[in-house]
């Protein structure tokens, strides 16, 4: 349980720390509002934390805790601000976005293949999504301490805070046209987004972007998981740029 911390009186301290990093609390249906925990809800609420009810049920995995009703899911990591990463110089730069992708196994294959290949950061949104816990940290083989991780509450924000800053956007859709190989992603900062297994990318994220890209099948069994379609992309940026680098060192 060294994610999750119980009780009204740690879950306020929780939120009151400046090193810890809350995914989401959770509150039972039974207990009744105190001052304890309306100063819980404030506190989450003006730090953006997601919280939400649930019944008696979520809580029976915990019965031997002190939990009070409350609980929240801490992450072994500290996100950034979006802000102050678009505040450091880029050039050329990739990010990765994701969008709805709710296994943990997943995120952490992504965060390694990011890592390795030299991916700035990975924006994640606050609801719908995987946040960053231990099984997360433990599949990505420590390759969490090695990128920032960056937590929006509004991906489409987000998106057009990156468009704002002359970032393009580069959005994946089995229906799309272009094949991701066509996309030519040296000379720019982008940002590629990456939709869970069989919802794919959000129509409000495919309106605000500037390419949408494929991978070619071979047959209808489309069936890569997320980390295994980005290592497709990924790759595809490193080869580019690999490739510009190396005619630029034999002029």
């Amino acid at each position: 349980m060294d994610d999750i911390i119980f009780g009204k009186n740690s879950v306020l301290e929780a939120l009151t720390a400046a090193d810890r990093e809350i995914n989401k609390i959770i509150i039972s249906n039974n207990i009744h509002s105190d001052a304890k925990l309306n100063k819980i809800k404030e506190l989450a609420k003006s730090k953006g934390i997601v919280y939400q009810f649930a019944a008696k049920e979520k809580f029976q995995p915990y019965a031997e805790y002190n939990h009070q009703g409350v609980i929240a899911q801490i992450s072994p990591v500290k996100y950034i601000e979006l802000e102050d990463f678009l505040e450091k110089p880029h050039e050329n730069d990739t990010v990765v976005i994701l969008d709805g992708v709710e296994d943990p196994h997943n995120l952490g294959a992504v965060i390694r293949t990011c890592v390795c290949a030299g991916v700035s950061a990975i924006i994640i949104p606050s609801r719908r999504s995987v946040q960053v816990n231990s099984v997360v940290e433990k599949t990505s083989a420590g390759a969490i301490n090695h990128i920032p991780i960056i937590k929006v509450n509004s991906p489409v924000n987000a998106v057009q805070k990156l468009k704002n800053n002359d970032w393009w956007i580069i959005a994946t859709d089995a229906s799309a046209k272009d094949n991701y190989y066509d996309i030519d992603y040296c000379g720019m900062n982008c940002a590629i987004i990456m939709g869970a297994e069989h919802a794919g990318v959000s129509r409000s994220l495919l309106k605000l972007s500037d390419y949408i890209v494929k991978i070619p099948m071979m047959n209808n069994f489309n069936s890569l998981n997320v980390s295994n379609a980005l290592s497709a992309i990924i790759f595809e940026t490193v080869r580019q740029k690999l490739n510009k680098f190396n005619k630029k060192a034999e002029i």
